[in-house]
């Protein structure tokens, strides 16, 4: 894997991704902060070295290098996912290249469904802490060590300075900001009540399909992290009705502009 990192790097480079402070991960409908970025260069995830491929239709497969906020960024717009028939290694493999092109720092945005029924559909959630439930890690093959340490301490994987000046801003800016447990499941079916209930009850507040993965490599690669998930439906077991994956992405899209103000003015008081 380290060869294969090396190649992809060394080709983004040549292509002028030059030393990116900060890396982002855009979520479902998540897509529009792409024009907050000077764009500087871009890259379909088809023509980069050992990058997998984006198959879900409302995922874009770009990486795009720029300016926001006076940052240099780079940009994952489209990530990966299990139920795309990757592996874990696969879905994180990006991460490990940003970092090799020298990111310290990873956003993350994601678009989950509320447990917490206190959560209303069209709001924002901090991540605070999450459960894995995708079945495996994306630390678990030969060779890890190499990369970092096999047993990646994850007592607090979210960086408490960076989630502190994420409530700062929303507060600042009007914006509803929860906080929150995320799980990650495998999809792509979404829960049956029994699920939603169980999920409940082990202490989440919002549940998806990504993000677990990439948080645990970046970790593992010693990245200051955070993520923050857009509320697309409300997953009560006792009411639970059918759901509509365009109006998901609608309601994604109605909280994008909040969430847009929140990356934006982060990546401005980031030192």
């Amino acid at each position: 894997m380290i060869k294969q990192i090396n190649k992809t790097t060394e080709y983004l480079q040549e292509k002028g991704f030059d030393n990116p402070e900060i890396g982002i991960i855009l979520g479902t409908g998540l897509g529009q902060l792409i024009n907050e970025i000077e764009i500087i260069k871009e890259a379909s995830y088809n023509h980069i070295p050992n990058f997998p491929t984006a198959t879900v239709e409302f995922h874009k497969g770009k990486l795009i290098y720029g300016i926001l906020a006076g940052k240099k960024v780079v940009v994952m717009q489209g990530r990966f996912h299990l139920y795309e028939g990757y592996t874990l290694q696969d879905v994180t493999y990006p991460v490990r290249v940003m970092e090799k092109l020298g990111i310290k720092t990873l956003l993350v945005s994601n678009a989950s469904g509320a447990i917490n029924l206190n959560f209303k559909k069209g709001e924002l959630m901090l991540i605070e802490d999450h459960i894995n439930l995708q079945g495996s890690s994306p630390l678990a093959f030969k060779g890890v060590e190499q990369l970092g340490e096999r047993f990646t301490d994850m007592s607090a994987p979210y960086d408490a300075d960076i989630n502190a000046k994420f409530e700062h801003i929303a507060k600042t800016n009007n914006i509803k900001l929860h906080k929150g447990v995320y799980a990650s499941v495998v999809g792509p079916q979404l829960e049956t009540r029994a699920e939603y209930r169980m999920l409940k009850i082990i202490g989440s507040d919002a549940v998806g399909m990504s993000t677990v993965p990439e948080i645990i490599v970046a970790n593992h690669l010693n990245l200051k992290v955070a993520a923050v998930s857009v509320l697309t439906d409300e997953c009560d077991p006792d009411n639970l009705k059918p759901v509509n994956i365009a109006e998901i992405i609608a309601m994604a899209a109605k909280a994008e502009p909040e969430m847009i103000t929140l990356f934006k003015e982060l990546i401005k008081s980031l030192q």
